[in-house]
């Protein structure tokens, strides 16, 4: 069988510290992935991801058209829009680069599905600073993004809620009380799309899962994160885990 292609870009950051003893100092620079996890629950499943982290998307996320259609799926998580928008060429050279927020626009308006999984930079995040709000990138997803910071912690921890048709292929088979979470992203629903799964009531019952379609492609939203911090560790060890990303996937693909 062969397997659909989908490309995961984000997920990375480098994180610096300086260590003081006192007189002296000294700093130190680490590297960490959040998509581990996830590679590894899809790693034995009908998709072939490819992990483009956010400082190699940068420079080499797809430019045309016909290398995102490469891909039966585009994923983007933990990415904010500046990454894809400011490609090394204009940002050090003063050069005119595509604008990949509009390709994927075009990607799925002529078939491709697109998910965007939450973080610190999806949907507009930290300090507003993902900045998808107005994007072309927005225009397809079926969800709006807030005009500032859209992040809500919940360090107690609330409990996802099916709020769709039980029988929608990415929810069928999955039944009782699913694990906590941590935080989300808060958006708002556009009309016509198909809410899954919202936060607790204590929160709103804000979106938590939402599949749309756009032109000949189909969207689909999760607005917690994939791993740490907002996804903890008994979701990630709950057998749904792994199905519940296959099936969005499935149908982002079908």
């Amino acid at each position: 069988m062969t397997k659909k292609k989908v490309l995961l870009a984000g997920e990375s950051w480098v994180s610096t510290a300086t260590h003081i003893k006192g007189f002296d100092q000294f700093p130190t620079v680490t590297y960490h992935t959040g998509a581990d996890e996830l590679l590894k629950a899809l790693k034995d499943s009908p998709f072939d991801v490819t992990f483009m982290p956010a400082h190699e998307a940068q420079r080499d996320f797809p430019s045309t058209l016909e290398g995102l259609q490469a891909y039966d799926a585009i994923v983007l998580s933990d990415i904010g829009a500046n990454t894809l928008l400011l490609h090394p060429d204009t940002w050090i050279h003063s050069r005119r680069t595509p604008n990949r927020l509009k390709l994927l626009r075009d990607y799925v308006a002529k078939g491709g599905g697109l998910l965007m999984f939450g973080g610190y930079y999806s949907f507009q995040g930290i300090n507003g600073g993902a900045r998808y709000r107005t994007t072309a990138v927005e225009e397809v997803l079926p969800v709006a993004c807030l005009s500032v910071d859209d992040r809500v912690e919940v360090p107690e921890g609330f409990t996802p809620v099916v709020s769709g048709d039980a029988s929608h292929p990415i929810l069928s088979g999955i039944s009782g009380e699913l694990p906590y979470l941590l935080g989300f992203n808060e958006v708002t629903l556009k009309a016509g799309a198909d809410q899954l799964m919202t936060v607790s009531s204590e929160y709103g019952s804000l979106p938590l899962l939402v599949t749309g379609t756009y032109g000949e492609g189909r969207t689909v939203v999760w607005t917690s994160d994939v791993g740490p911090h907002w996804l903890p560790p008994e979701f990630i060890a709950w057998p749904g885990y792994k199905t519940l990303f296959e099936r969005m996937l499935a149908w982002a693909t079908d």
